[in-house]
């Protein structure tokens, strides 16, 4: 279970949120049973008026009271299980979005060493479905179990106060296997399958988006059939695996039940003991054992949720082996920079796992307001000496510091939302005039101006409204607008014309002054103004 701190740690952030759901939790449970146990009494009570009237006999019984106390239960009951429900599930949904923006910042921040060269689907479904797996962690486990645990006591109390302690000390005892039951046993017996059908369904998952992806190569070579078929029994392998898990659970589920019944008549059946001696009336003879027979209800939900912890555990071991969440570290990278220097890199070299190494020993460095273009040819590692300087990637040996930086990937990176909305992750407080600005550095302000929505143009999947040269330039106008004092800019011409290159570099030479500016490129037409030039040797 310790893997599950970290992610506990994160859930447990607004404690406000999960006190407050516990509370409408224990309200909809308490009101409940309140309302079962107030109704049996109720019924009870006139059946045995109607009776003695019906023998002639005086009796008498005050229908108000009960009443409404059966109304208010009622109403309390529907009221509360509302606000629960819409509560809770927000809570959840704010919960998840915290992990979720946790793990993303992990990630954006991470060498590319720690990604473990995951492919983009295993990263999407440990953001959506792995993550999806930990809303069982508050909502269906840790609070209903808790809430369990106090209603149990609470009916203890009832049975002592209403009956005797050693009758209440028997039935605490058969609700207490019948909690183990529905928890612990649950998960004893079903984490194994749990756990290993969670990973047969994640290389599931993964399979059939690589099978769709390469589905033209498949039929090609006349194998689409054959992996069709393949995904297929790996599939039902999944689904027996399900169906052995939700076996074991609707069995605990029904064992716990039968005890819950056991409870009730062990309590009908000593209470007639007691009303026989005088001790109770009828009507609170039947209160207690209907107030069980609510338990049902609270214990029901408990089963499934302990069924499914082995596959939440496997999830959370996949999340702490791809992305471990930890406190974000203070940034030191330019804490030993010598005077009037932006980036330092000493004796760097950059080599990937089991590759021959791409940068042996290189040494640079850049003074503060230096414009500084590195050419290379593809292959020669200066995408790799970009992610270096960033910090993004480590170096195999030697070292590299640097001030904040504002970073241009080689990769054009767009999101599916608005060009404003793109535009501000550059610098959240921008204004619009300072937008239009950056555009017409980059020459798109006649493209967006003739939009209906100018900067609430929605710009589709990766940008795919705009061509390829339109793209880099919105992504070159967001890197300009950062603040950070240093700019590294890969390949920050790519897709864009001669004539256009050549215009954007003369109107951005004066929106660069005072900044230090690190461009990389194949050719030197292709960078930005530069004082001084470094060639790669490939």
């Amino acid at each position: 279970m310790s893997e599950l701190k970290p992610w506990l740690k994160l859930i447990y952030a607004r404690p406000g949120r999960l006190l407050m759901g516990a509370v409408l939790m224990f309200a909809a449970l308490l009101s409940g049973l309140g309302l079962l146990a107030l109704s049996g009494w109720f019924i009870t009570k006139t059946a045995l008026v109607g009776v003695l009237l019906a023998a002639s006999l005086p009796a008498t019984i005050n229908l108000y009271v009960p009443g409404g106390g059966i109304r208010f239960f009622a109403v309390s009951r529907t009221v509360s299980r509302y606000v629960e429900r819409l509560y809770n599930h927000d809570t959840v949904l704010l919960l998840l979005t915290d992990i979720r923006v946790a793990m993303f910042h992990k990630l954006a921040t991470a060498g590319r060493g720690q990604r473990h060269q995951l492919t983009g689907a295993q990263w999407l479904s440990r953001l959506t479905n792995d993550v999806d797996a930990l809303d069982t962690l508050y909502l269906r486990l840790i609070a209903p179990a808790a809430l369990a645990a106090l209603i149990t006591m609470l009916i203890f109390a009832l049975a002592a106060l209403l009956f005797d302690i050693r009758i209440a000390a028997g039935i605490l005892l058969i609700l207490t296997v019948a909690f183990v039951l529905a928890t612990l046993a649950v998960y004893m017996r079903t984490a194994r399958i749990a756990f290993r059908q969670s990973d047969q369904q994640d290389s599931l998952r993964m399979s059939v988006i690589e099978h769709l992806e390469g589905f033209a190569e498949l039929t090609a070579a006349g194998r689409s059939d054959k992996h069709g078929a393949w995904l297929l029994r790996q599939a039902h392998q999944a689904s027996s695996e399900q169906v052995k898990a939700d076996s074991r659970i609707g069995w605990h589920q029904a064992s716990s039940h039968l005890l819950i019944n056991l409870a009730a008549v062990f309590a009908l059946w000593v209470g007639f003991e007691l009303f026989h001696c005088g001790v109770i009336s009828g009507p609170v003879l039947v209160l207690l054992p209907i107030a069980l027979l609510g338990l049902a209800e609270v214990y029901g939900m408990l089963p499934e949720a302990f069924g499914k912890l082995g596959a939440t555990q496997a999830s959370v071991k996949r999340l702490n082996r791809d992305c471990e969440i930890t406190a974000p570290k203070a940034d030191l990278r330019a804490a030993s920079l010598p005077e009037h220097a932006a980036l330092m890199a000493q004796d760097l070299s950059i080599q990937y796992p089991q590759h021959t190494p791409l940068i042996m020993h290189f040494n640079l460095q850049v003074k503060i307001g230096e414009r500084v273009g590195i050419l290379g040819r593809s292959g020669s590692g200066k995408s790799s000496l970009a992610d270096a300087f960033s910090g993004l990637l480590g170096p195999s040996d030697g070292s590299c510091i640097s001030l904040p930086c504002a970073y241009l990937t080689q990769t054009t990176v767009l999101f599916e939302d608005t060009l404003r909305a793109n535009l501000l992750l550059g610098l959240p407080d921008a204004t619009d005039a300072q937008l239009w600005r950056v555009l017409e550095l980059v020459e798109l302000t006649d493209r967006f101006d003739s939009e209906p929505g100018q900067l609430g143009t929605w710009l589709g999947s990766s940008g795919s409204r705009l061509s390829g040269g339109e793209a880099r330039r919105v992504a070159l106008a967001r890197v300009l607008l950062s603040s950070a004092p240093l700019l590294i800019l890969d390949e920050p011409f790519t897709g864009v014309d001669a004539a256009t290159r050549q215009r954007i570099t003369r109107q951005i030479d004066s929106w660069l002054e005072g900044k230090t500016v690190i461009s990389l490129a194949h050719g030197p037409d292709a960078l930005t103004g530069t004082d001084r030039v470094i060639q790669l040797e490939s």
